[in-house]
């Protein structure tokens, strides 16, 4: 990889990264509101096919933040149903995202047992 992609990558993570907070910092949305319309913005701009041009030319910036976990449960849901029928808008998003998920729960889980989080008071 040249440089240039890296540079890509990290400016569009970081621009996204940037707007996220500033929702948190300027609204009262909670983080989990915040997050969930994060993967339907990434669910409606693959469905609109704006996503994956986006994504080709930002590289890892654009694929790795939540939208791109909302991007490949469509992509998932559209390529279920296609096969499956009505039956892919159940499971598709399900199997497309499912090393993300399970990823996500094993190192959460990891985490959980080295730094031992407590409740705030």
């Amino acid at each position: 990889m040249e440089p240039v992609e890296y540079l890509k990558a990290f400016l569009v993570g970081g621009s996204i990264c940037a707007a996220v907070q500033i929702l948190m910092d300027r609204t009262k949305l909670m983080p989990g509101r915040i997050m969930v319309m994060l993967v339907i913005t990434g669910s409606v701009l693959g469905f609109l096919g704006i996503y994956e041009p986006f994504a080709k030319w930002a590289g890892a910036g654009a694929t790795v933040p939540l939208l791109g976990f909302g991007n490949t449960l469509w992509k998932g849901v559209r390529d279920a149903v296609d096969e499956e029928g009505a039956l892919g808008i159940f499971k598709g998003g399900l199997t497309a995202g499912s090393a993300g998920i399970a990823a996500a729960l094993l190192f959460g889980y990891l985490a959980s047992l080295i730094f031992r989080p407590k409740m705030k008071d």
